[in-house]
């Protein structure tokens, strides 16, 4: 009987009723830049603790110079990589109850212990690696200077050969422990998205190794940066063979990158099915030029290509130091990118799948642009204190450097 009764004309639908409509309850984002720079600077940690595990573990000798460099690098970011999540948090005030009400089945939960454990062992294999320059300074001051050098020690005033090695063995022993924890740290936080079934722009497999591949990428990248402006304001020489097999590193962790990040996506594109209606849209629409352009042609492209020409040819000298840093800040930018367009792309698709939920940019809220530009300085002050204290890039009164084991 319906074909013959005749619909009045208000009862229609639109056209275009269905398109862009999202569920009233959906309409903002809720993981903003606090969320996005997060994985970011654990990303930061875990790539820099890459480079100084090459040294103190698998004794690549080219890394020497810089792996205590590396390490203080390491610990100044894992300062500062839980931050943004108390800042994004309604009652930061509450974030130690993670560790007294333990939720042993929340992926979330065990972060706390992941970066709780990693950042002990980070302080002590720190501690170990400068202990003799405590020694030393502690036996060479007077006064106030002298009784805070003696507690860094511990009370223990004197350094022997026989702790050197001793030192040189645990710390040895804590760097291999550190780099399947610093894999988990930053591992989990693909985990947690990649857990996400509902949301097609997060729900893969891939979503950890791409996090860690990216992660390796953005520290090694950051390190070479903060390399080359250190010893451009102090004038020191650069040691262009480690910037080099540098490179080489960043360049094959960097393409594995890539091409995962790629592989994601054109798997979803020649698929064709549910997923790619709605990732399309998002692709072509409000990420098209943080994703396409951005990540993927301009911080992508560029950096394979120059990191392509330094490590297949002898290219040495200023310019061999002026490609690495374009193609550093290159890859540092992809990562950031590509962190926002994971956080806030996949949170754009609407939970009625009908639709995408614009995003605008909060300048000085809580969780604004400021505070953000903010949270991601204050390593680089930790750091800037803490070379003021210790010789980062000299051997003087370092264990590793002294000892054979």
């Amino acid at each position: 009987m319906w074909p013959l009764v005749e619909i009045p004309p208000d009862w229609v639908l639109p056209n275009a009723a269905m398109v862009n409509w999202v569920f009233p309850n959906n309409t903002h984002i809720h993981w903003t830049l606090m969320v996005v720079i997060y994985p970011y600077i654990t990303g930061l940690v875990a790539g820099a603790f890459v480079v100084s595990s090459l040294y103190h573990v698998f004794h690549v000798q080219t890394f020497e110079r810089i792996s205590n460099f590396a390490l203080i690098a390491t610990l100044c970011f894992g300062c500062f990589a839980a931050v943004p999540l108390l800042f994004h948090l309604g009652q930061p005030q509450r974030a130690l109850e993670i560790y007294f009400t333990p939720h042993l089945t929340s992926a979330m939960s065990i972060f706390g212990y992941v970066y709780g454990s990693y950042m002990l062992l980070l302080m002590v294999e720190v501690w170990l690696t400068y202990r003799e320059y405590f020694t030393e300074q502690a036996n060479r001051a007077t006064g106030i200077p002298r009784f805070l050098w003696t507690m860094l020690t511990l009370g223990v005033t004197k350094y022997t050969p026989d702790s050197a090695r001793i030192d040189y063995r645990i710390t040895t022993f804590l760097a291999a422990v550190g780099i399947p924890l610093a894999f988990l740290l930053h591992g989990y936080v693909g985990f947690v998205f990649g857990s996400v079934k509902a949301n097609v722009w997060w729900a893969t497999p891939l979503q950890p190794l791409i996090f860690l591949l990216s992660a390796i990428s953005s520290g090694i990248a950051m390190l070479l940066l903060l390399y080359t402006f250190i010893h451009w304001r102090s004038g020191r020489p650069y040691d262009f063979a480690m910037i080099r097999w540098l490179m080489s590193f960043l360049w094959l962790a960097f393409i594995l990158d890539i091409t995962i990040e790629l592989l994601e996506v054109v798997y979803v594109r020649y698929e064709h099915g549910h997923h790619w209606s709605l990732i399309g849209p998002l692709l072509s629409g409000p990420l098209f030029y943080s994703y396409i352009i951005g990540q993927m042609f301009v911080c992508s492209l560029i950096p394979i290509l120059i990191g392509g020409y330094i490590v297949l040819t002898r290219v040495g000298g200023k310019i061999l130091l002026y490609l690495a840093n374009i193609s550093c800040l290159l890859v540092v930018l992809q990562v950031l990118l590509m962190r926002f367009n994971v956080v806030i792309g996949g949170q754009m698709i609407s939970g009625s799948e009908r639709g995408l939920v614009p995003f605008h940019f909060d300048w000085f809220g809580k969780e604004g642009v400021l505070t953000a530009m903010v949270l991601l300085s204050m390593p680089f002050v930790l750091y800037l204190i803490i070379s003021r204290l210790i010789p980062i890039f000299s051997d003087t009164g370092i264990a590793h450097q002294n000892s054979s084991g």
